[in-house]
């Protein structure tokens, strides 16, 4: 069974995992109430989900 040879450095083990950072979620504007939500999902500000309202939302 093969064993490394050399410990493997910082900078090595993190070029390799530099692509593994997070990315933002994507966000749409609500048409009905102009805010930002997830693109195919309800209005958690409005409760709207394409023009029509499918959930009563209780604004604070």
């Amino acid at each position: 069974m093969a064993n490394p040879k050399r410990r493997t450095g910082k900078a090595r083990r993190d070029k390799r995992r530099a692509h593994d950072f997070l990315r933002t979620k994507s966000t749409t504007i609500c048409p009905n109430c102009q805010e930002r939500k997830l693109p195919h999902r309800v209005c958690p500000h409005c409760g709207y989900y394409k023009g029509v309202q499918v959930i009563e939302v209780e604004n604070f």
